[in-house]
């Protein structure tokens, strides 16, 4: 399975737990505000979403 825009936050972690520090890296709310999908929390939070999916992608194939 491929990370993609509109997997939920908490949902990428608990089927890749590599992309906490992807998340992490990128400033994404992954505690409080991870119950929104990457698309909404990169917006939300100020991040490149395609770079956030590229480093989620390279993360979660490790």
């Amino acid at each position: 399975m491929k990370v993609n825009r509109d997997l939920v936050v908490n949902d990428c972690i608990k089927k890749f737990p590599k992309t906490i520090g992807v998340f992490t890296k990128f400033s994404i709310d992954s505690c409080c505000g991870g119950a929104v999908p990457i698309e909404a929390a990169a917006k939300r939070d100020g991040a490149d979403l395609d770079a956030l999916l590229a480093a989620l992608n390279k993360a979660a194939s490790e």
